[in-house]
């Protein structure tokens, strides 16, 4: 059976060509698609250039990761022995997907592997919190198809307009795709083997920009995490919205800016963001 490879992306025409470059293009047992939603790029076009060497381009008119994750992982894609999911603007070191697929391979149990970063100042500590939190980067991470099927199965879905999908699909993984209480310690593993880059922040107007809204969506996150951790702590994932926003009127009157000096101003938009979608 194959393993499926996932590529999710959203206006990557600057990246997903290094992104694609970076997979096993062509070897047996691998496919390879490239889930390009919402984009007004020439992302698709790119990946059009790709198709002789077995990449093939799925576009959705709309665009949300978790609702474009939903709907491939869910709803479309064929049936594999593993899943690996990488983010368009990500570059995998060479052997990474194989080295995901053998840590599935050799952990039987688990449901789910991590990729790991290689760049950055703090990769080293992201490296370590993903070892010791069980957790997973949505740049790169492998499901295994065992655990893939149970989820469709389930009925369980991530909710529309989630913001980090990858720290929900970690929880549901982790907790065997019941609640917080049914965590076990070997669901996730860590793959020390491969890892994948990401694009430092350019310091230019254009880079800093991109980086502010990049720090609102990890404020929204943060948000949506609270939210999404006390569901899991009591009711489970049955209790997952089918959009976040339909529970902020109740959480919003809870919810307060950090008070700190480097989340205090993106918490306060973010939070703005969220009173506009309720």
């Amino acid at each position: 059976m194959t393993t499926q490879i996932a590529v999710l992306a959203h206006n990557e025409e600057r990246r997903i060509a290094l992104c694609l470059d970076s997979l096993p293009l062509g070897e047996p047992g691998i496919a390879i698609a490239v889930v390009v939603n919402g984009s007004t790029d020439a992302t698709s076009e790119i990946v059009r250039g790709y198709t002789d060497r077995g990449v093939r381009l799925v576009e959705y008119a709309h665009g949300g990761k978790a609702r474009s994750w939903n709907r491939f992982m869910l709803d479309e894609a064929p049936e594999a022995a593993s899943y690996v999911f990488v983010d368009g603007d990500a570059q995998l070191l060479p052997g990474t997907v194989q080295s995901l697929v053998r840590c599935l391979r050799d952990n039987p149990r688990a449901n789910a592997a991590a990729g790991m970063p290689r760049n950055g100042r703090r990769a080293a500590h992201y490296r370590q919190m993903l070892a010791e939190e069980h957790g997973l980067f949505g740049d790169c991470y492998a499901l295994s198809g065992g655990f893939a099927a149970r989820l469709r199965a389930s009925g369980i879905r991530l909710p529309e307009d989630l913001v980090g999908d990858d720290s929900l699909i970690a929880a549901l993984a982790n907790n065997d795709l019941g609640r917080d209480a049914d965590r076990r310690e070997d669901a996730v593993v860590p793959c020390d083997k491969g890892g994948f880059l990401c694009e430092p922040t350019a310091l230019t107007p254009r880079g800093l920009r991109s980086q502010a809204r990049r720090m609102v969506n990890y404020s929204v996150r943060h948000f949506q995490n609270r939210i999404i951790s006390a569901l899991m702590q009591s009711e489970g994932p049955a209790a997952l919205p089918q959009r976040m926003a339909e529970l902020y009127p109740e959480w919003l009157p809870r919810l307060r800016p950090r008070l700190s000096p480097l989340w205090f101003e993106f918490d306060r938009r973010a939070l703005a963001r969220m009173r506009a979608a309720a």
